[in-house]
């Protein structure tokens, strides 16, 4: 599978595709950069990710590994950026897969066939991009057909059916997207339908004792794995047979017989329940499996509608069979769990539903103040969704009525639509729809829209489908918003703490920074603050309260208040002041602080630290220096803490950088190394920038691009300026 990005790099598109049938790969048609898919990591961190058996896959990666429970090596690989070494982001991703056969480890030829190719690949890509711009995806991948053996001749062929009729028991073909190629008559008498019937048909969609979840189940594990399986399974009344499937590159040769007993002895099993020698097998009877069922036709399968196409004249997406509906059940489960934002629903359940069900359309209504607001949508125009949004839950319209009565609509063309609304005006340009209500915990909160292209009949089981999975994407929805309710209340908290806008001096530039930790609500101790003193001096001070949480965020509040109450005083003071409060408070929670007294007139700088990094000095002539303090004890421990102050010049020119130790700190490394080579980068970082608001920003960037943050960033950047000093 090749994907290469969207234009904005927030998602990677599959737009090639060869091995597998297109609906066995529909699922991942379209992966989230971030998404803990092995592609996703390969293009984002721009490495190979390998993972060699089916327990490193679950260990690694839980959804692949809870819904392709077979044995198979992968590889992702990233296709190498523009740059001339290959640096920069990684064009695109490649991902392939082995049979069960092969080894854990990957070999050295392998790996090198994997970069050369990848280096090739990137280089096409390269050229054409240069040739017309962005490479926008297709809808849906191109599929290049599997190496076929060489056609026979007249006799060759007659003697090779010969052979095969002259073989016990019934032989069959069915290429990898699952329809039968070839079958003897023989074989289809032993499965009870004529040759006719059989012959480019699935065969659980042929015979419905067939349509079973672990018989349709061994055939997907075969595709994958490339690893012979055997079962059994009963024929209705009572004839028991025999399966054994060998996968190849182009198909699966399968051999039927009759089988009077399964392995225990016991006739007239069914199901699974018989399996003998089953080999490369998952485990038995799991309804998982790696895509959508593929349809009558593969060349105009269920995903062939991409957002805002159109379905091809005269074909309708198949129905899912009952080990497909499991499939889409479990793995959009499974992917909803990793869901926390209402955004992230909509996009996991576009995702998933879109290419896998057959809707040209879909859009997500939630109910809020007595209104149904689009939350989200895929396939609509924006305009067209304009014009829904903020419809009041009682008026009569198919998403109203589903939300106020809990009760699924259903219409397979415009005239059953028509018949049930004669007022409506059909805006979508759209001949079927499904509306589904979004009911969590026992209460509607919102309705899902479902629209085809082209007339679409809903049958009893493909309704069960699309009702289970409504409730599945009401579940987390529910989960999502109170999520997004409670990141809402801390952020206004966080903002509401920390200064709106810092005061302006003359003489002096000022640049602040603060982002959160990149988990939990998105809200820290972390803080700065300016306070403006008299027209030539000020108090600046940051610090770090352990946590990430509404308490740590109060007492960082706390901290500035008492900060501000001693602002004049010498910074030692201030601190000492400080401190006394906060161990009356006794918050249970450690604190930092650093705070400095800066003159402009007398250009001098006057700080102090309770346990906080030391501050960065850039000087004017561009060097760049840790400035040692004496250390402090943390806020809150000791009442009778002291703190003392250093004094040094601050003349035009000069910039003192203040920050909490989340843009200098990474996992594992030593913290006195890492705040020397971030004075090393802010000298070569202000050489290159035109004001303190670009330092700022490079600091930050560079900080979110050295390893995964886990702790809040602040910073405050000064800089005095004056007319006789040119500034870095």
């Amino acid at each position: 599978m090749l994907y290469l990005p969207a234009p904005d790099r927030r998602v990677l598109y599959q737009v090639l595709l060869s091995g597998v049938s297109r609906q066995f790969a529909a699922p991942w048609a379209r992966v989230g950069l971030d998404d803990p898919i092995p592609v996703a990591d390969a293009v984002r961190e721009s490495r190979l990710v390998w993972l060699g058996s089916q327990q490193e896959m679950a260990q690694r990666y839980p959804r692949l590994g809870l819904v392709l429970p077979y044995d198979f090596p992968l590889a992702a690989a990233p296709l190498p950026g523009r740059a001339a070494d290959g640096t920069g982001p990684a064009l695109g991703g490649l991902v392939l897969l082995w049979p069960g056969s092969h080894p854990p480890q990957l070999r050295p030829g392998e790996r090198e066939a994997m970069e050369s190719g990848c280096v090739r690949l990137a280089e096409v890509v390269r050229r054409a991009a240069d040739a017309g711009g962005h490479l926008e995806p297709g809808e849906r991948p191109v599929v290049l057909k599997p190496p076929q053996p060489p056609t026979p001749g007249p006799v060759e062929a007659a003697v090779a059916l010969a052979f095969v009729r002259r073989l016990p028991g019934g032989s069959c073909a069915l290429g990898l997207n699952g329809k039968v190629a070839f079958i003897t008559e023989e074989a289809a008498e032993l499965l009870g339908a004529p040759v006719s019937h059989l012959l480019g048909a699935l065969p659980w969609e042929a015979l419905p004792w067939m349509d079973t979840p672990e018989i349709e189940d061994h055939y997907r594990a075969a595709v994958i794995s490339r690893l012979p399986r055997t079962f059994t399974a009963l024929r209705p009344p009572d004839r028991l047979l025999r399966f054994e499937l060998y996968p190849d590159a182009s198909g699966i040769s399968v051999r039927i017989t009759a089988a009077e007993e399964d392995a225990a002895g016991t006739p007239g099993a069914a199901g699974a329940s018989g399996v003998a020698g089953a080999s490369g097998a998952g485990p038995e009877g799991v309804p998982g499996a790696p895509g959508a069922a593929p349809g009558p036709a593969d060349a105009a399968p269920a995903a062939a509608v991409g957002p805002g196409g159109v379905e091809p004249a005269g074909v309708r997406a198949p129905l899912p069979s009952r080990a497909t509906a499991l499939y889409q059940l479990m793995h959009l489960a499974a992917s909803l769990t990793e869901a926390a934002h209402a955004h992230d629903v909509v996009e996991q359940a576009a995702d998933q539903i879109v290419p896998a069900l057959g809707p040209s359309a879909m859009a997500l209504l939630v109910a809020e103040e007595r209104r149904l607001h689009i939350v989200g949508f895929r396939g609509y125009t924006a305009d067209l969704m304009a014009r829904f949004d903020a419809e009041p839950v009682t008026a009569d319209t198919p998403a109203t009525r589903v939300l106020r009565s809990g009760t699924p609509e259903f219409f397979a063309d415009a005239t059953e639509f028509l018949a049930a609304y004669p007022w409506a005006v059909i805006q979508d340009d759209m001949a079927a729809w499904a509306f589904l209500p979004l009911i969590a915990s026992g209460t509607p909160i919102g309705s899902l829209v479902l629209a085809y292209a082209r007339p679409h009949p809903f049958p009893p089981g493909e309704r069960a489908i699309l009702l289970s999975i409504a409730g599945l994407i009401a579940q987390a929805l529910d989960r999502a918003r109170l999520f997004d309710s409670k990141h809402q209340l801390a952020h206004s908290l966080q903002t509401g703490l920390l200064p709106r806008t810092l005061p302006r001096m003359p003489r002096l530039e000022v640049a602040a920074r603060y982002l959160a930790a990149a988990h939990g609500m998105d809200i820290g101790g972390d803080f700065y603050d300016l306070i403006r003193i008299d027209d030539s001096r000020l108090g600046a001070a940051i610090g770090d309260v352990q946590g990430h949480n509404v308490k740590a965020a109060a007492l960082m509040g706390q901290v500035r208040t008492a900060v501000h109450a001693s602002a004049g005083a010498p910074p030692g003071e201030v601190l000492a002041r400080t401190n006394r409060l906060l161990t009356d408070l006794d918050p249970g929670l450690f604190t930092s602080c650093l705070y400095a007294h800066i003159d402009l007139d007398r250009h001098t700088a006057y700080v102090a630290t309770a346990g906080h990094p030391p501050p960065l000095l850039l000087r004017p002539d561009g060097s760049a220096d840790v400035v040692h303090l004496p250390p402090g004890l943390l806020l809150g421990i000791d009442p009778e803490a002291t703190y003392t102050a250093t004094e040094f010049p601050f003349p035009p020119g000069s910039l003192l950088a203040l920050y909490t130790d989340g843009l200098v700190e990474t996992p594992g490394g030593d913290l006195g190394e890492a705040i020397r080579a971030t004075a090393a980068h802010l000298g070569e970082a202000a050489a290159a920038a035109t004001s303190v608001e670009d330092l700022a920003d490079a600091l930050v960037h560079r900080s979110q691009g050295t390893a995964a943050r886990t702790d809040d960033i602040a910073l405050l950047l000064l800089r005095s300026t004056g007319p006789a000093t040119a500034a870095p």
